[in-house]
């Protein structure tokens, strides 16, 4: 007897329908048709154990198990559900009528009982989009898969729930979430700019930064307040969309970062990788590739403190991503996409005991020193980077002054209606949302400058040796600063403002 059951295979953040066709046979044999990895192959103990302990007759016949199609490799342990219940229904101890409705997913133990997967948030969109009733899924997973609204969805426990579920057991509901709002995103509010005494210069920076998108690199000396500063960008950038929300779920999804309880992530990613990570780890990849921390940062930050202490592989690495908004992790036979649209920021130390240029403290270090630990950092990654910013010491008036600080919730009302002023510039074009995506073509259209402007402009391209991809920059950051100030053309104070954020150019850092 020949039985189709369905399974998903996932391939990046995208999921791939897998038909699973068992047939029954004379002979004792177990067959298994597919381009299995060892999991796979190993299927067959776990199955027949789980079916002897729960009171099941394994077929003691030849089982010939096809999976198609039949040029994706098979992975993971989360087939064994489906190939289970394909077994159980041609061996006709489960009634046929609703298989070809429901996708079913999970990794048996030997008990039976289901255990949990990554990547079910991607699954469950495919399996809408293909017309599907429902899903079968492990207890642990509901939640998450739930998210997707249409869409029924079983969370079960063990192979006997799920058995009695197709012999029509009606007793089993499906899981139900509460609808998202993308209004009611909230940021994190256990941190705030107002914690922040003084460094007014650094705030406005930020602000810029979060307006458009903007890549920062912080240099200061120890105690200066960068990590700090750093951790509260994410309070002050626009709420996530629920296009940004499910795409973000789906990355965390597939890496197995989404805990039961959590659902949807609906606060941006804060992703502060040490700097001992290899370069794997930052950008993906692996034997069987998974998501690495850039793509975890997907909209979102990636803060990466202590930037010269990074091993130079790992920082260029990150250089293609910077600019495409994608890595693309290939290997002989197949190759995936991983999103990378992230804000990064940087923080480092001006030398390496921290004290270059202090105003109090006397550098340790000698000459040679310090320009060495500065060219750590590449030319070509600081071009990607638009803003460059000296953070100086707090002094102990500002510490200890009484005034309000200005707190995230007024910033973020600021970059909110930047942000705004942006979606409407780039409404025909998809696939760009703030000024830090233009591409040429739209720096050419919505970058145009005066005389003056323009006149200024030369003039520090020449005096600071800037390159071309630091000139774009400089201009998609001044644009964002008249759009902060609702200007429609970029005056003279907005260049002049955006070119004093490229100090730490090359040929300026040391002198």
């Amino acid at each position: 007897m020949l039985v189709k059951t369905y399974g998903s295979a996932v391939f990046g953040i995208d999921a791939t329908t897998i038909t699973i066709e068992v047939n029954i046979s004379i002979g004792i044999n177990f067959i298994l048709v597919v381009l299995p990895d060892s999991a796979v192959k190993e299927s067959q103990q776990r199955i027949k154990a789980a079916m002897k302990n729960n009171n099941y007759k394994y077929p003691g016949k030849e089982l010939t198990i096809n999976m198609a199609p039949a040029d994706i490799r098979k992975e993971g342990s989360t087939f064994d559900l489906p190939i289970a219940i394909g077994i159980l229904a041609a061996s006709e101890q489960v009634l046929t009528d609703q298989l070809e409705d429901f996708l079913i997913l999970g990794e048996l133990s030997l008990d039976g009982n289901l255990k949990p997967m990554k990547g079910i948030l991607p699954i469950a969109l495919q399996a809408k989009k293909e017309g599907y009733k429902g899903l079968i899924v492990p207890l642990e997973n509901a939640s998450e898969a739930a998210i997707v609204q249409g869409l029924k969805v079983y969370g079960m426990s063990c192979l006997k729930e799920v058995v009695d579920f197709f012999n029509g057991d009606e007793s089993f509901l499906p899981t139900e979430v509460p609808s998202f709002d993308s209004s009611n995103f909230q940021a994190d509010n256990s941190v705030d700019f107002s914690d922040v005494k003084g460094q007014m210069a650094i705030k406005r920076a930020f602000e810029i930064a979060a307006s458009g998108g903007h890549n920062v690199i912080l240099i200061g000396p120890p105690g200066a307040g960068k990590s700090m500063l750093a951790k509260r960008l994410p309070t002050i950038l626009p709420p996530m969309t629920i296009d940004e929300a499910l795409e973000t779920t789906k990355i965390h999804s597939v890496a197995g970062k989404i805990s039961k309880e959590a659902g949807l992530v609906t606060q941006r990613p804060f992703r502060k990788p040490h700097h001992t990570i290899s370069d794997v780890a930052l950008v993906g990849g692996g034997g069987y590739p998974q998501p690495g921390e850039i793509s975890l940062a997907h909209n979102g930050v990636l803060f990466l403190d202590e930037l010269p202490e990074y091993k130079r592989t790992v920082l260029e690495v990150m250089r293609q991503p910077l600019e495409d908004r994608q890595v693309t992790i290939s290997r002989a036979k197949f190759t995936v996409d991983y999103p990378a649209g992230f804000m990064l920021i940087a923080a480092m130390n001006p030398c390496p005991c921290g004290y270059f240029n202090h105003p109090e403290k006397e550098c340790l270090c000698g000459p040679g020193n310090v320009q060495k630990y500065l060219n750590k950092i590449s030319g070509p990654l600081l071009d990607r980077i638009d803003l460059h910013v000296e953070v100086t010491p707090v002094s102990y008036d500002e510490l200890s002054s009484k005034e309000g600080e200005l707190g995230s919730a007024q910033i973020r009302e600021r970059v909110i209606a930047a942000r705004l002023v942006q979606e409407n510039r780039f409404k025909s074009d998809s696939t760009v949302h703030c000024n830090a995506q233009m591409s040429s073509q739209q720096i050419r259209e919505f970058c145009s400058l005066n005389d003056a402007s323009a006149e200024i402009l030369k003039v520090a391209m020449n005096k600071m040796g800037l390159s071309a991809r630091a000139y774009d920059r400089i201009l998609k950051v001044a644009r964002t600063i008249a759009d902060l100030e609702n200007f429609r053309d970029i005056e003279v104070k907005h260049m002049a403002e955006a070119i004093q954020f490229r100090s730490l150019d090359r040929e300026g850092w040391a002198s």
